[in-house]
């Protein structure tokens, strides 16, 4: 008889535990925030947000040890204590991409 496994991974991604420091841009008329990436994969983010209030969606400033950084658009899926996970949406912005999209223009 095969026991199911109760921690094996289900998800389509590969979730990554990086506790890496990034900004969030969360309105037009607001100065991005700083939150704390707990776990990253290709689909979605797990953050750890104090001292502000996350919007549905909002745009993370990603940057990577090259120094590159990229800007990405996320929608809240769940929400618990401080603890928020997200799907990406959309790449906002890319390196070498001329102009962004206007990154939150119903803010």
């Amino acid at each position: 008889m095969h026991l199911p496994n109760l921690y094996e991974e289900r998800r389509g991604a590969t979730r990554r535990h990086v506790f890496h420091t990034v900004k969030m841009l969360i309105g037009a008329d607001t100065a991005p925030r700083d939150c704390l990436i707990l776990r990253i994969s290709d689909g979605g983010v797990r953050l750890y947000v104090v001292g502000f209030d996350v919007p549905d969606e909002f745009v993370l400033l990603l940057s990577g040890d090259d120094g590159i950084e990229e800007q990405n658009k996320f929608k809240v899926v769940w929400r618990q204590d401080n603890e928020v996970g997200a799907e990406l949406v959309s790449i906002v912005q890319r390196p070498g991409i001329a102009k962004p999209e206007r990154l939150l223009a119903s803010a």
